[in-house]
């Protein structure tokens, strides 16, 4: 499994777990090892650059994800293909800002961030209140697994 992470952003980030993070999502979601992924951390004003051409949206926003091969959760029975993920967009400031409101680190938010974004690259999203359901289940049981397998490092 390839997960590159560029942190252009100017902000000391845990690039290493946040690639522990996904590398246990992805296989916790049953991806193909050898799918690729890319984790770039931005500034405020690339962020909102990126916003606005996409999602015609002012102002920086915490987290984008834009799938390439649209590849979907594997299951235990049969993982996903091989191919490209996608890339997760993240903006450490922003994050700053929404762990300071939700009393908790950084690199908490960062964590959640990089789950929220790896599930939207596989097809999820929180449109609809099922979806939403569905989405931050997974994402809160990707969170506490990753969390506890951290804990028995």
């Amino acid at each position: 499994m390839s997960i590159e992470i560029n942190n252009e952003s100017g902000v000391a980030v845990d690039e290493a777990a946040l690639q522990r993070l996904a590398s246990y999502a992805l296989d916790f979601l049953h991806v193909h090892p050898d799918a690729d992924l890319a984790i770039v951390l931005v500034d405020e004003a690339a962020m909102e650059q990126l916003h606005v051409q996409w999602m015609d949206e002012p102002g920086p926003t915490d987290v984008l994800s834009f799938p390439m091969d649209e590849l979907r959760p594997g299951t235990d029975d049969e993982i996903t293909p091989a191919g490209l993920l996608g890339d997760i967009v993240l903006c450490p400031q922003v994050a700053i800002e929404q762990a300071r409101s939700a009393g908790h680190s950084t690199q908490d938010e960062l964590q959640l961030l990089t789950a929220h974004g790896l599930l939207h690259l596989l097809g999820f999203d929180h449109a609809e209140p099922d979806e939403e359901k569905e989405m931050f289940g997974l994402q809160r049981d990707i969170l506490v697994g990753y969390a506890h397998s951290q804990r028995r490092r």
